[in-house]
């Protein structure tokens, strides 16, 4: 499934692959020309902490948000990642892919709390943590 809610300019999401009221798992490739590669570091590229845990909130905890705001016909949200408390294992490298789980643990007051983790292609886990995301009305974020 391809998530519709992300925009092409700072998608870290390719595709959804299972999507339950508790559940959520998906996948992103980093392809070798993406900009922050260029300074992320010169002669070494690793892909940047702050992307990683991006890419675990748009591939986990928003899609998951977003099913359990349509089956309680919330509309007119934005999601914005408001807490995480994560733990790094390995670096992902231009030219690799990963696979992120997300697990609820709970969903209250608009507010998504989620245990994540990413892998490597090979199974080899990256990151792992807590993250939580607000969905605020639009006019509250102006």
């Amino acid at each position: 499934m391809q998530p519709p809610f992300i925009g092409s300019a700072f998608k870290y999401v390719d595709n959804i692959t299972y999507l339950d009221d508790s559940f959520c798992k998906g996948s992103f490739h980093f392809r070798e020309d993406l900009p922050f590669y260029q300074a992320h570091f010169e002669g070494y590229p690793i892909t940047p902490g702050v992307i990683l845990i991006e890419c675990a909130g748009q591939t986990g905890c928003i899609p998951l948000g977003y099913s359990i705001l349509e089956k309680n016909k919330l509309t007119n949200l934005i999601p914005v990642l408001s807490n995480c408390e994560i733990d790094f294992f390995k670096p992902v490298f231009p030219g690799e892919s990963v696979t992120v789980e997300s697990e609820k643990v709970y969903f209250r007051k608009h507010i998504l709390k989620c245990n994540v983790k990413m892998f490597k292609a090979n199974g080899i886990l990256v990151l792992q943590g807590n993250l939580s995301c607000k969905f605020l009305k639009k006019d509250d974020i102006k």
